[in-house]
């Protein structure tokens, strides 16, 4: 039941940001309002899904790879149908679910099955599963940060090319674009010093050591390094435009290689 229903979540995610593609080249609001609905559908579904797993382990799903990119790309939707609420911005779930849909199709090739006991027995601390959750959500707020940096990178070009139309007013002023990359940006960097503050005090507890030259351990600090790079720019130096906007960008490329490649030659981190 659980495949047919993942297979079914992947489906219904790839037609929404179809929709949502189709909508941005020509500009439909009636293929918007189906994008729209389908992602809300394809939330539900992963929530359904999320709570499935759980019963069937027996625990929070939180432990292994695959679980972990689930509940990543489940983070996306719920932040971007709360802001597309709150502030209407069809662009930002279009770049936002992009993003989201890529990381549920790379959870197809991760192991589905259930964490071995061992690794179980580690888990089922409290602190550990905060600390994940914790940095997933600093992920979440990242991503959306990136998504807000894109945007204001294609509207910087499309006004310096003078490309006036409808796309260029959907997409927004540059002034809001680069406020919520900031504040997207400023929301996720003490989620995630918290979060890898929580697994160093785990780490301390239950084996008595850090691992501090583990690859995850160390990229994880430069992602620290080069988004405080970026809020230090903003804030002190006053730094504000296109640049600003590539440097947001490019930590959260970093970010991607820590989640991906450090994760994929970590001895220390095997669950996400």
């Amino acid at each position: 039941m659980l495949n047919a229903l993942y297979l079914l979540i992947i489906v219904l995610y790839l037609l929404s940001v179809l929709g949502y593609f189709i909508d941005f080249i020509q500009t439909s609001q009636k293929v918007n309002r189906i994008a729209f609905w389908l992602l809300s559908i394809v939330w539900f579904l992963q929530f359904f899904f999320f709570v499935l797993r759980m019963f069937e382990y027996n625990r929070l799903p939180l432990m292994t790879i695959f679980e972990g990119l689930f509940l990543y790309a489940w983070i996306l939707v719920t932040f971007s149908l709360i802001i597309n609420r709150l502030f209407k911005m069809d662009f930002l779930i279009f770049f936002v679910n992009v993003v989201g849909f890529v990381i549920m199709t790379i959870s197809v090739f991760a192991p589905t099955g259930d964490a071995p006991e061992q690794l179980q027995n580690l888990l089922v601390m409290e602190l550990l599963v905060i600390h994940v959750s914790v940095i997933l959500l600093s992920y979440g707020a990242f991503t959306l940060s990136f998504a807000f940096s894109f945007m204001y990178m294609l509207q910087h070009f499309m006004l310096k090319g003078k490309q006036w139309g409808k796309r260029m007013y959907r997409i927004g002023d540059l002034a809001k674009l680069e406020r919520f990359s900031y504040v997207f940006a400023l929301v996720g960097f003490p989620l995630l010093v918290v979060g890898l503050i929580l697994g160093v005090i785990w780490a301390w507890i239950e084996f008595g050591t850090v691992p501090w030259f583990d690859l995850k351990v160390v990229s994880s600090f430069v992602v620290i390094a080069v988004y405080g790079w970026y809020l230090f720019e903003h804030v002190v130096n006053k730094k504000r435009g296109y640049s600003l906007a590539l440097l947001n960008m490019a930590a959260f490329l970093v970010l991607l290689i820590n989640y991906f490649l450090s994760s994929s030659f970590s001895e220390f981190h095997l669950w996400y």
